[in-house]
């Protein structure tokens, strides 16, 4: 679905030292933890975001709108994610049954099957990086991230220049 593009993950100090830098560590982790996951979906022919994508719509009658806000990606990427999916025969528009201007986005049954596939890979990728704590720290460590993500850094800083998202696309 796509061509590849190479990001590079953010360079480690000079010195070699893991940094306690909390932006550098959360973005490698970030970096590290979505190249294993894109590379994990190659076998079933799908990126992370389309994955993303088809697991939100999976939760209901969602409409294209609907689903740019529920995954965070712009409209252009959201339009070209659901061409993807369309020409695989993942997902589906239909007429909205309560707006007739609106699309709803259907996953098919073949969608169905790749997104509890993805869901089973991600699961083994989760479950392999957190192997990499005490099991005692692993609990704590989620709960402290999601504190993170729900509270303090639940939404970005507004600025001059915006910091680009940038993510691999597969």
């Amino acid at each position: 679905m796509g061509q590849a593009v190479e990001i590079a993950p953010p360079p480690p100090p000079a010195d070699g030292e893991t940094p306690s830098d909390l932006c550098w560590l959360l973005s490698r982790a970030s970096y590290i933890l979505t190249t294993q996951m894109t590379a994990a979906l190659q076998e079933l022919g799908v990126s992370p975001r389309a994955h993303c994508v088809l697991a939100a719509a999976m939760g209901g009658e969602h409409t294209q709108t609907d689903l740019v806000r529920m995954v965070g990606l712009d409209k252009t990427t959201m339009v070209v994610t659901l061409d993807e999916l369309e020409a695989a025969g993942l997902a589906e528009r239909r007429p909205s049954k309560s707006d007739r201007r609106a699309r709803v986005v259907v996953v098919t049954k073949a969608g169905e099957r790749k997104v509890r596939e993805g869901q089973e890979i991600a699961e083994r990728i989760r479950a392999s990086v957190l192997e990499a704590l005490p099991p005692a720290d692993r609990e704590v460590f989620i709960s402290a991230l999601t504190t993170l993500v729900s509270d303090r850094l639940s939404a970005p800083a507004a600025c001059v220049q915006p910091v680009r998202r940038r993510a691999p696309r597969a």
